[in-house]
């Protein structure tokens, strides 16, 4: 992915309604689902989220398709682990970027003062 489509990517998700259109895309599967449901699940006006939708579609990160009178929106999973791909490129100078595993904190019992 080269970072004009990097920055074209984040910008489209850098908005609350669009994270969770594609997070619900994402949810959905590659089937996706229809514009109908997903105004429904996340209570959205649909003109609102035609918008969305072309701004997901023009990032890459989304396709629609009709089926019948239905428009069909699927997340671009390619796009999207292409984006997750070059986040993390160089993560950590190729050494293991996992958080060393923690013991759970102690609890501190109250002793009388």
């Amino acid at each position: 992915m080269e970072k004009t489509d990097a920055v074209t990517a984040l910008a489209a998700l850098a908005q609350d309604n669009r994270l969770d259109v594609y997070r619900l895309l994402v949810q959905a599967g590659p089937d996706g689902m229809t514009a109908g449901a997903i105004a429904e699940a996340l209570e959205l006006a649909p003109n609102t989220l035609t918008f969305h939708f072309d701004r997901l579609r023009r990032a890459g990160l989304a396709t629609v398709r009709r089926e019948g009178r239905s428009m069909i929106y699927a997340a671009r999973f390619e796009t999207m682990n292409a984006l997750v791909g070059f986040l993390t490129e160089n993560c950590c100078g190729g050494v293991s970027c996992a958080p060393p595993s923690s013991k759970p904190a102690r609890k501190r019992s109250k002793t009388p003062a």
